[in-house]
């Protein structure tokens, strides 16, 4: 099996795959890490995946599936944690003024008093942080104790539950709601 997610390999959507894959028996598949959605919902439509996993918070996931509406379709659909993430500060700036942040993270701490600046993902924030390119960058926050030497963690954000979805060129052959144990538990709770 042929699956591919956003790259690069120490990117948030590689690290839920890898789990989602484990869960599912499936390690044994060949992963595939791209760096543009649109490029790869056509590559998944063309048949050089079989499967294409997306995060339903990245800013194209809309316009995917806007413009591949009938050719390609979800077929799985999950909640998964994020890497638990931190708000980093380069240990050479005394009072921190810029911020690299992915557009999703951009509500995960208030960041009104800062210079915002957009970074792709985590990872490319993190490179351009440690590059000096801002002063400060929402990271994966083990890459704080990583480079502890060049970073200090000004705030710890923990990991942001997502909704995921997995897609194919071809639909699923019959469409049903599947019997969640968890998700019954939760209604149980609500109705108390």
């Amino acid at each position: 099996m042929r699956i591919a997610t956003l790259g690069p390999a120490d990117s948030n959507h590689a690290f839920v795959l890898s789990r989602y894959l484990v869960q599912r028996g499936l390690q044994d598949s060949e992963v595939t890490l791209i760096d543009d959605f649109p490029q790869a919902f056509a590559d998944l439509e063309k048949g050089h995946y079989d499967y294409l996993l997306q995060v339903s918070a990245h800013f194209s996931h809309g316009d995917c599936v806007g413009h591949f509406m009938h050719r390609v379709f979800p077929v799985d659909t999950f909640i998964a944690a994020s890497r638990p993430l931190a708000l980093a500060v380069r240990r050479d700036v005394e009072q921190p003024t810029s911020v690299l942040r992915q557009p999703a993270t951009r509500f995960y701490t208030d960041l009104s008093q800062w210079q915002e600046i957009d970074a792709s993902t985590t990872v490319e924030a993190l490179e351009r942080l440690r590059a000096g390119q801002a002063d400060a960058a929402i990271v994966a926050e083990d890459a704080v104790e990583r480079f502890a030497d060049e970073l200090t963690c000004l705030r710890r954000l923990g990991a942001a539950l997502d909704t995921w979805v997995l897609y194919a060129s071809r639909p699923l052959s019959c469409l049903s709601l599947h019997d969640n144990p968890a998700l019954q538990e939760h209604f149980n709770t609500v109705r108390r």
